[in-house]
């Protein structure tokens, strides 16, 4: 069956974070968040640009997308018609980057023909693989190694199965011999966000005492090359996060040794489409994946639930409850983790929660709509 996009809704929102969350790039105390909608015989499908407030991750930022969604997306899906979601990454791919941007539309229209199927959405993107998915949290740089210690005792006590921290220099190898002391046998993991150089590859190779999962992207966010020099050089397995930003990518990455574990996050692949085509490299390969976040709100949320179904999906993402972020989430119910840190999956049409229309409006910055 084929659908014909009549309608593109964009709402700008802006939530406060139960708590600020600091990174390497610097401490988020909200989000601004650009929302799609996606909208056919009076049925809307809904998507999420993950793109933060600050062009630190990568080139995006929540300024830049409203403007490229308006000018360039939208005109490319407006009015033509779709015979498989999977043809919206084709017709955006002539713009140069902002992955985040063109995946708010092509995620949002992937739901729209999950609901127009009347099925959930990840059936509609090929996954079912587990009924619930594993769930690791990502706590940040801290003002002091107790407050730290106290985070993830709080988190494990809640049930997660992974914990992921992050690092910078001068964060990270007294910080790392700190948790292992109070925590020895947990599933950890470090994020560097492209913090390092092979400058500091001494001192990346002392975290190699520590058993860790991995390390996230230690060196330049756009490097493949250097990551590749690092792993020879270290026993701990590197992830690689921000410099993959389509399967293609992934592939050299892995022909080159660069990496033994991918992050897969919507927005930084793009959408679905482009996420499934690395999905399927890395199994391909035996490289195992997870389902990295970016501050979402439920709707994003819900969207790596159902990526995070996927066979290869073998590894705690960063997928947990809406409660760690918001005081309300913008659907209803929230996600919720389990005593053993799982999200089961649900057989509602589309991505399997409701929107909260009245706390939309009330978080809602502007909005436009596109005919």
């Amino acid at each position: 069956m084929g659908i014909t996009i009549e309608k593109l809704v964009l709402r700008h929102i802006r939530m406060p974070l139960v708590h600020f969350f600091e990174t390497s790039f610097g401490r988020t105390y909200s989000r601004d968040i650009i929302l799609v909608e996606a909208a056919m015989d009076g049925v809307s499908g809904w998507g999420e640009v993950t793109a933060g407030e600050n062009p630190f991750y990568n080139e995006e930022w929540t300024g830049s997308a409203w403007p490229l969604l308006i000018d360039y997306v939208a005109p490319r899906v407006l009015n033509f018609t779709f015979t498989s979601a999977e043809e919206v990454y084709g017709r955006t791919s002539h713009i140069r980057g902002h992955n985040m941007t063109r995946a708010g539309v092509e995620c949002a229209i992937w739901d729209l023909f999950a609901r127009l199927h009347s099925q959930p959405l990840w059936k509609e993107i090929g996954g079912g693989a587990r009924a619930q998915i594993p769930c690791g949290v990502s706590i940040g740089i801290q003002d002091s190694v107790p407050i730290l210690l106290d985070k993830i005792r709080v988190e494990l006590e809640a049930g997660y199965q992974r914990i992921k921290m992050k690092i910078k220099p001068g964060w990270d190898v007294d910080v790392i011999r700190e948790v292992r002391r109070e925590f020895p046998s947990i599933l950890l993991m470090a994020d560097a966000n492209s913090a390092y150089t092979l400058d500091d590859v001494n001192e990346l190779r002392r975290l190699d005492e520590f058993n860790l999962m991995m390390i996230e992207q230690p060196l330049a966010h756009d490097d493949i090359i250097d990551h590749a020099t690092l792993q020879r050089l270290l026993q701990t397995p590197i992830c690689l996060d921000e410099c993959i930003r389509s399967a293609h990518q992934g592939q050299q990455a892995i022909d080159m040794g660069a990496c033994r574990i991918i992050n897969i996050k919507l927005g930084r692949i793009g959408g679905f489409g482009e996420a499934r085509r690395l999905h399927d490299v890395c199994a391909r390969h035996g490289v195992p994946v997870w389902c990295g976040g970016m501050l979402e709100s439920g709707i994003g949320r819900a969207h790596n639930i159902a990526l995070s179904t996927l066979p290869n999906f073998t590894l705690p993402g960063d997928v947990s409850a809406s409660r760690r972020y918001w005081k309300q989430d913008i659907i209803v119910p929230p996600v919720e983790v389990s005593a053993t840190g799982t999200i089961a999956i649900n057989d509602y049409d589309g991505f399997g929660y409701e929107v909260d229309h009245r706390f939309l409006d009330m978080v809602t910055v502007r909005t436009e709509t596109l005919t």
